[in-house]
């Protein structure tokens, strides 16, 4: 296995969109075409299936280092109010779009820190958005809680709402860890909102925790997954620290990188780590998820609707997905879409009456027939092709494939892949032989962290 370390150990997307950020050809992108595709999938989609939307909240009352996501750090709490009445003007503008109700069939609160928020002003958000939606039968609402701040109010208020699921920011329990990360989170934190959440009647409780993290030892995680299985959350995301601090600045400066584990030693904490998992009953879905049988992303790997976007894997699928806030990312399947990264911008170009997207990234056909093959991987473990969803470079790919097959990776039949068990670390791997803009434009720089 370390020889395959060594061989597939290189920077490489985690893929939740493709083409990947970096890829977008920002130069056939304006927000006029962008607002045509979310017309067009909108009338495409809404009366089947409906749409999804994720509202991120930025602001943090504390810096994590390892954090990669857009966040504002700020102790006053008077932002709160003037950020959510901006949310509900964005919001506005896209129920302009929309020739009829919307079905809503998804909602995420991510951030940053959704529980920074005060339940109130969380529930005059989301009263705000549900006014102008049809809310779908069994929605799957979810929220992101910090185990330091959320309050068994937060979980109420938002369960009254229709939320069932909350994910739990873990990471790892060691205190030499957490000082490294500026993340001092006792067990007994995540185990009062754990409770709580049981208490108050969710269903789907998530717990996140994160390898290969500053200081972190084998002997120190297996003691994190021990402690975390004497909660029993429902699911579990077990995923790799990503380490970019070229893409994002001092935030991932606050220890030294000697600090980190090695490719071997974050290699053994995850092949450990998933071993453990299993052995209490775990089953891993996709990539860096596990969860127990009677979850949904595990069922919905089971009869082959798990999906993957931008908030990660779910088992809700919707053509379109709108994104509120500064720097959410929507996807109408056609198109991407980011919007500004201050808050300030983000502020002034809604009060201007604008969708306040900054870049983003038009699909053509063929970035579609490979979208469809990575998500396939991603969610599957396998993709097949035939003359309608095949492409240029297909010889190519399987000649990459072909060695992939002969470190027992993946097994290739006609016109079809499948991920192994032993290759599911190399996932990412696999998608990158598939990832026509990066093969056709390589990099000169690093951009993405290690795929291990």
């Amino acid at each position: 296995m370390n020889s395959l370390i060594d061989k597939y150990n290189i920077p490489g997307p985690r893929y939740t969109s493709y083409p990947t950020v970096p890829y977008w050809d920002e130069s056939s992108f304006s927000p006029q075409q962008w607002e045509e595709t979310v017309i067009r999938s909108f009338r495409e989609s809404n009366a089947e299936e409906g749409i999804s939307i994720y509202i991120h909240l930025p602001f943090c009352e504390a810096l994590c280092t390892f954090c990669a996501c857009h966040k504002r750090i700020t102790k006053q709490h008077s932002v709160e109010i003037p950020y959510l009445e901006s949310v509900l003007k964005e919001w506005k503008l896209y129920l302009n779009l929309f020739n009829e109700k919307p079905k809503l069939k998804e909602l995420h609160l991510g951030g940053g820190t959704p529980t920074f928020f005060s339940p109130k002003n969380l529930k005059t958000l989301l009263e705000g958005i549900f006014a102008g939606v049809d809310i779908v039968d069994h929605p799957e609402f979810s929220f992101e809680g910090h185990p330091n701040n959320t309050t068994r109010d937060h979980l109420q208020t938002l369960y009254d709402l229709g939320f069932r699921r909350v994910s739990f920011g873990v990471q790892d329990y060691d205190l030499k860890v957490q000082k490294a990360i500026n993340r001092i989170q006792p067990f007994e934190n995540v185990k009062q909102v754990t409770e709580w959440a049981r208490e108050i009647g969710y269903t789907g409780i998530s717990h996140d925790l994160v390898f290969g993290l500053p200081h972190q030892h084998w002997d120190a995680m297996e003691y994190t997954i021990r402690k975390t299985m004497e909660l029993k959350p429902d699911r579990l995301a077990f995923y790799s620290y990503a380490h970019v601090p070229w893409v994002k600045g001092v935030g991932q400066r606050g220890f030294d990188e000697n600090d980190l584990p090695s490719g071997e030693e974050k290699r053994r904490l995850y092949e450990d780590g998933k071993r453990l998992l299993q052995e209490l009953g775990y089953i891993e879905v996709g990539m860096d998820h596990f969860a127990l049988e009677h979850d949904d992303l595990y069922q919905s790997l089971i009869h082959k609707n798990l999906h993957r976007n931008f908030m990660g894997y779910t088992s809700s699928k919707t053509q379109l997905m709108v994104g509120l806030g500064m720097s959410a990312i929507s996807d109408s399947w056609y198109a991407f879409a980011q919007n500004v990264k201050t808050v300030e911008e983000y502020q002034a170009m809604v009060e201007q009456g604008k969708i306040p997207v900054v870049k983003g990234h038009i699909l053509n056909e063929e970035d579609l027939v490979i979208r469809r093959h990575i998500l396939n991987l991603m969610c599957q473990l396998e993709t097949s092709w035939d003359l309608q969803n095949a492409f240029p470079e297909l010889s190519n790919a399987l000649d990459m494939l072909k060695e992939m097959e002969r470190d027992e990776l993946v097994e290739l039949h006609d016109h079809q892949i499948k991920i192994t068990e032993k290759g599911r670390a190399f996932t990412r791997n696999v998608a990158m032989v598939f990832d026509l803009r990066m093969m056709r434009n390589k990099p000169e720089t690093r951009i993405f962290s290690m795929t291990i």
